[in-house]
């Protein structure tokens, strides 16, 4: 049996546990001075409650529309700061009974939430779970602040010192501003001004219970409970909000009643999908024009809603079942108004309207007649439809015809290939490719033979540049997105300056060339272009139908559209008088409306066989000659309807079609018989011939 302890052990024993109770208790009052001394020294460093309201986590950047609204949010979000007199009471209420009920009576810590915390931890031990809902509001706003979100002993315990600390230095109703204004709701807002704009479309002071109940229900879960992500998770959160509030008494039942979530007005989420095309070319030359910067900015630019909300819907009405389609619109003075870089930015961020690089067919004799009228050829000029051969390359036109004798305008009007290959040897391949990069176009351009018929690489941008440089009666056009950079508070940090003095030809070139391309809608390739007023423009379509364009302008504004497939492989029945050109009709009409009707400075009157429909309307002949990769020509065959595209003819049926006319020099039909001219064939003695026909220069 054991023995029992003698009365000389008792004394021993308690010896014992006076010491164990001393260190004890040493040790305690050690801990406890080194923890005010922590906090001493916490609150020694932390700064001003000034300071901590004007230091956002990271920098926003708000994208502005040419009419000053936002059309896109970059970054963190942060509205208005709120000072805690103008947060509704209702929101304040939400937050301390969801988030921290015992706000008002803890340090700083909450030694009950922290105790019930480890309690569940311990019930859960085998799940693998961490201490989670121990957190004040002054231990989230100071980790928020200070601290990161990784989760480890170290973290904890300094946020615990950072939220004594803060309660030493900052009131309640300055902890609770703090957080208010800071906290994270999910999409990108901070504070409840941002929330409130985001979500409800108002600001943050006009807040009610209901849609207070919601923003309280988000920081526990921002993007499960978002209501732009799914409404019925938000509406069930906050309907727990409303509970969780009338059981702290910070709402009365009949209060709670009251509110029907399911009547909560939530803003409509902005469609950025076609826009982002825009912004993120835009966005990208940030760093060109102002400094790095850490404070929100705003970032104010040309893009015109209406019109880009017309593009994106143009693109997706009229490109064909599995093609790509790509516009741009610019203003006279290269203004951006609309931008669409491809049917649906979320399936493909490509931005085909400014890195795509595609041949622009018959769209490229745009460089080639102004090389010609550069040098000295006019819209009347005769020239002779026929066979050509250039060192072994014989191009020819779509119907397999020759017209003859014809004049400039008629030739470029119906595209004839022959024609411009004539032009293009005539002046030189390599001036031609000099004209085309002298507008803009900064892809390489081979100088063969077939480049006139736009067999090179190009940027559906630069093109639109070019053709918004002859609209401009020949001086450069420069594209930009970005008018001004400006701080949150007005500060500007960038203007665009125009510059309107690089002249690339002379007035009289450029209205000559007009001449063509208003000729060009008006009868020949682009008919399906006009809009009802003076337009002008140029097809463009490449072997085997695989690129579709129109590039053309009016009323000051000048847009190009190109369709395709980015696989390049060949769409049945795209032709740039077609789709893209019914794309930019149905755009344009919006885009010009309420721009008054500008005339050009050539009249161009046409003479009456020109007015008649012709083998596109009735036969859908192709706008352009077929050509392959090498510009040689490629046999297509009888022409194919094309049932996809809804192609109405314009006039009489295919029956009651006229039969073909070789087109006539230009006369009115009917009118006496014009004088003999010198026929000429575009040969070795072309720019002589002109160069003495040529008018005294146009000032």
């Amino acid at each position: 049996m054991p023995t029992a302890p003698t009365p000389k052990d008792k004394p021993r024993h308690m010896g014992w546990l006076k010491t164990f109770l001393k260190l004890s208790l040493f040790g305690l009052l050690a801990g406890l001075g080194a923890l005010i001394i922590a906090v001493l020294i916490a609150m020694a460093s932390l700064p001003s409650f000034e300071e901590l309201k004007s230091s956002p986590n990271g920098q926003m950047v708000r994208v502005r529309a040419a009419d000053g609204s936002v059309i896109v949010s970059l970054g963190p979000s942060y509205g208005d700061w709120l000072p805690i007199g103008q947060i509704p009471q209702t929101m304040t209420k939400a937050m301390v009974a969801v988030e921290d009920r015992r706000f008002y009576m803890h340090p700083g810590i909450d030694p009950i939430g922290m105790a019930r915390a480890a309690y569940v931890a311990f019930q859960r031990k085998g799940e693998g779970r961490r201490l989670q809902g121990a957190s004040t509001i002054t231990q989230q706003i100071a980790r928020n602040i200070f601290l990161t979100n990784a989760y480890s002993f170290g973290r904890k315990f300094r946020e615990v010192i950072l939220a004594l600390a803060m309660e030493r230095k900052f009131s309640k109703e300055q902890i609770l501003e703090l957080y208010l204004n800071r906290v994270y709701f999910g999409g990108g807002a901070y504070g409840i001004d941002a929330a409130a704009r985001k979500f409800f479309d108002h600001s943050g002071t006009k807040l009610s219970l209901g849609e207070s109940a919601i923003i309280a229900g988000l920081v526990k879960a921002p993007s499960h409970y978002s209501p732009t992500a799914d409404r019925e998770a938000a509406i069930g959160r906050a309907k727990v909000v409303l509970e969780v509030m009338q059981d702290a008494g910070a709402i009365t039942p009949s209060e709670a009643e009251e509110v029907d979530l399911d009547k909560v007005n939530l803003a409509p989420e902005r469609d950025q999908n076609a826009v982002r095309y825009f912004t993120d070319w835009a966005l990208a030359q940030l760093d060109e024009v102002v400094d790095e910067q850490i404070e929100p900015i705003d970032v104010w630019t040309t893009i015109d809603p209406a019109m880009q909300r017309a593009a994106d819907a143009a693109i997706r009405a009229n490109a064909p079942p599995g093609a790509q389609g790509a516009l741009v619109a610019l203003d006279r003075d290269g203004a951006v108004r609309a931008m669409v870089g491809g049917r649906d930015y979320v399936s493909s961020i490509y931005n085909r309207a400014t890195q795509a690089e595609r041949q622009p067919g018959s769209a490229f004799k745009l460089f080639v007649y102004l090389a010609g009228m550069e040098a000295g050829m006019k819209p009347d000029t005769p020239v002779v439809d026929e066979p050509v051969d250039i060192n072994g390359w014989s191009p020819r036109n779509s119907n397999r015809e020759y017209a003859g004798e014809i004049d400039v305008r008629t030739a470029f009007a119906f595209s004839i290939n022959t024609v411009a290959a004539k032009i293009g040897q005539q002046v030189g391949f390599e001036t031609v490719a000099d004209m085309a990069h002298r507008f803009g176009i900064g892809t390489k351009l081979n100088t063969h033979p077939s480049m006139v018929l736009g067999t090179s690489d190009v940027r559906l941008i630069d093109m639109t540049r070019a053709f918004a440089a002859v609209a401009r009666k020949g001086v450069a056009v420069v594209p930009y997105g970005i008018v001004k950079v400006t701080t949150a508070k007005g500060d500007l940090l960038y203007e665009h300056r125009a510059d309107d003095n690089r002249v690339l030809v002379a007035p009289w070139v450029a209205a000559e060339v007009t001449d063509l391309l208003q000729t060009a809608v008006n009868t020949g390739t682009a008919r399906a272009a006009q809009i009802g007023r003076p337009v002008a423009g140029k097809t463009g379509t490449t072997s085997s139908n695989k690129d579709g364009w129109f590039l053309g302008f009016s009323s000051g504004i000048t847009t190009g559209v190109w369709m395709g497939r980015d696989d390049a492989k060949p769409i049945a029945g795209l032709q740039g008088g077609r789709a893209p050109a019914r794309a930019f009709a149905d755009f344009m009409k919006v885009a010009v409306a309420k721009r008054p009707v500008e005339q050009f400075e050539t009249a161009v009157t046409l003479p009456e066989f020109q007015l008649e429909p012709d083998d596109e309307t009735y036969l859908n002949m192709p706008d352009e000659g077929m050509v392959d990769a090498d510009g040689m020509p490629i046999d297509q065959g009888e022409p194919q309807a094309d049932p996809g595209d809804g192609f109405e003819p314009q006039a009489a049926s295919p029956a009651a079609a006229p039969p073909r006319v070789t087109p006539p020099p230009v006369a009115t039909r009917g009118a006496a018989p014009a004088p003999p001219q010198p026929r000429t064939s575009l040969g070795s003695d072309f720019l002589s011939g002109v160069d003495q026909q040529r008018p005294a220069r146009r000032q």
